[in-house]
């Protein structure tokens, strides 16, 4: 199998084209990107389940997936995303009843809704404020923002002030995200996403000498090429603390 066929998504359905990995956005479909889109999963799931019957606009919402989550349990889920390919992607691929895509830019886009998701994108921006104080004026009155984002402090190695992405323009300390959110919303709660189940039993693995054992008797390929398509949503858990070891902050903003 070559590279590119690696990194691109398999069996899309017909007429959909597949998109590739660029390191910007996580995609489904791709087994050797599971672990992290599953991460992402678990968030969309545990914000839908707080959106039930809600107005719901998914921010920068890349392929699609996110959205068609938020669907299962909003009267309405809109996804926006700037990106012609992602959009157009998006658009033939989830057409479920109270789904639609909008090709728009995060800044721009101005219809009023109940709640605004923004899963892992913040850190991309040269202005942050500016985008949460967007999302507050579109916010309905008893409304709520969903904004996650990477901890700096389990993404990158150790030892390093940030991770290598070249995507990010800001990576966050837990105090540091919360003090972001603070000055555009007047309640913050800020969770933390950790491993579970399965991952949080290879994280005792490999404190206990994993990484060498495998590399020594030679499966590294074909334990990871088990192990990562069988990670799932439920392999990871989101909860109030302790935030500096959770490796990505959820913050709940009204």
């Amino acid at each position: 199998m070559s590279a590119l066929a690696t990194y691109t998504q398999q069996d899309q359905p017909p007429g959909v084209p597949p998109l590739s990995l660029t390191g910007e956005r996580t995609l489904p479909d791709v087994p050797a990107e599971n672990y992290w889109y599953r991460r992402h999963l678990a968030v969309y799931r545990w914000i839908a389940d707080r959106c039930r019957g809600l107005d719901v606009v998914d921010m920068a919402c890349g392929e699609g997936y996110g959205t068609a989550v938020l669907a299962e349990r909003a009267a309405r889920a809109t996804g926006v995303d700037a990106n012609p390919e992602a959009h157009e992607h998006a658009r033939l691929k989830y057409t479920r009843p109270g789904v639609r895509f909008v090709r728009d830019l995060v800044e721009a886009y101005a219809e009023p809704c109940d709640a605004v998701v923004f899963l892992q994108t913040i850190e991309h921006l040269q202005d942050p404020g500016a985008v949460l104080d967007r999302f507050r004026e579109l916010l309905r009155p008893g409304g709520t923002a969903f904004v996650s984002t990477p901890n700096v402090l389990t993404l990158a190695p150790p030892g390093a002030e940030r991770s290598g992405n070249p995507w990010h323009v800001h990576e966050y300390r837990a105090q540091e995200f919360r003090e972001l959110c603070e000055r555009s919303f007047e309640s913050v709660d800020v969770l933390g996403l950790f491993h579970a189940r399965k991952l949080r039993l290879h994280e005792l693995a490999i404190r206990a000498g994993w990484d060498e054992v495998h590399r020594r008797l030679g499966i590294t390929e074909r334990f990871y090429g088990w192990f990562t398509p069988a990670i799932s949503e439920s392999d990871f858990a989101l909860r109030a603390g302790p935030l500096d070891r959770a490796l990505d902050f959820v913050a709940v903003l009204r």
